[in-house]
């Protein structure tokens, strides 16, 4: 006997500023009104870029995990991390840990990598006291927004993105590739296009070059995908950068990105992008049992600061491939 259909979800909000936001009233198991609700949900991924669910009220990870789950099946271990995140159950880690006095900006995940999440679902089991809230931009309208002329510069040159692996700052290489021996890290770098070499001090330095501009594999949009802005030494606060700079000197920073010929950025070019981001910036305070899903190529994330605890769980899932979204360059090692 075939399953009853399930009931529709109600419309969602569309307030202005915000994500759309869908307030349902499952009962019982949220997994089990995940799964039953799943199809609906990821169409309305689809039609609005992100979507922000109340009422689901998760509490813990083994729920959370159950829910995230339910509502994909690709559930992404993370590789080539920028900063480590911890296991909170299979498939579900925290968050990426970044200063919570420190505005996170926009960006989107993994977007220098040859396979990167298509979805992005994250659950808020402890909201803030103020601030904190995860943050999307739509990426055809920024990219619609910003200067034709750097457009078609990012466009024919792509972007570069060095790290330095110092094991101090950001991601270790065992963190980053899942391994330190060097044979294997050495695999992935020819198999994914990164240029990489090891210092006679055991430092890892790598250069990968990627399309800033690409097409949304299902509905065909044009998008600003990448992490210039975010990944950029100009981003940084002042002082950190300074800091870094003293202890490891301009090239040595755990992370920076330039033009795709390697050129660097000009501060104003950085600020230029933040500022656009921040434009078309939507926003809804977090409540404690909320889930938030992301198309993570429509649109890009960040996070604002925050004071008190606060414990978000993120889960990637999707994996889409860099080569089904019509890059602008060639995917090659630099």
């Amino acid at each position: 006997m075939a399953s009853p259909p399930s009931p529709p979800l109600p419309a969602p909000l569309l307030p202005s500023g915000r994500p759309p936001l869908l307030t349902v009233e499952p009962g019982g198991d949220p997994a089990h009104w995940a799964a039953r609700h799943r199809a609906a949900l990821r169409a309305l991924v689809t039609d609005h870029g992100a979507l922000l669910v109340r009422g689901l009220g998760l509490r813990d990870a083994a729920t959370t995990t159950a829910v995230l789950t339910a509502l994909a099946d690709d559930l992404m271990a993370e590789t080539e991390s920028f900063a480590p995140r911890s296991p909170r159950g299979t498939g579900t880690y925290t968050t990426t840990p970044w200063p919570p006095n420190q505005q996170m900006c926009a960006h989107h995940e993994l977007s220098y990598t040859t396979e990167f999440p298509g979805l992005l679902l994250f659950a808020c089991l402890t909201a803030p006291d103020d601030g904190g809230a995860t943050t999307v931009a739509d990426a055809g309208a920024v990219l619609d927004a910003l200067p034709r002329r750097l457009v078609r510069r990012f466009t024919r040159q792509g972007w570069l993105l060095t790290r330095t692996y110092n094991g101090e700052i950001g991601a270790s290489v065992t963190e980053a590739f899942g391994t330190d021996d060097r044979a294997a890290v050495a695999r992935h770098c020819h198999t994914h296009a990164i240029a990489h070499r090891w210092q006679p001090d055991g430092t890892l330095t790598t250069r990968q070059r990627r399309s800033a501009v690409v097409r949304h594999p299902v509905t065909g949009r044009r998008c600003w995908f990448n992490q210039i802005a975010f990944l950029n030494e100009w981003t940084l606060d002042p002082g950190i950068r300074e800091y870094l700079i003293d202890s490891y000197g301009p090239d040595g920073l755990p992370f920076n990105t330039r033009y795709g010929n390697g050129d660097p950025l000009e501060p104003g070019t950085v600020e230029l992008l933040n500022d656009v981001y921040r434009a078309h910036t939507r926003h809804t305070a977090w409540r404690s049992g909320d889930l938030l899903l992301v198309d993570n190529i429509r649109t890009a994330h960040g996070r604002e600061p925050f004071h008190g605890p606060r414990e978000i769980l993120v889960a990637l899932a999707d994996r889409v491939s860099l080569t089904d979204c019509s890059p602008t360059i060639e995917v090659t090692a630099v």
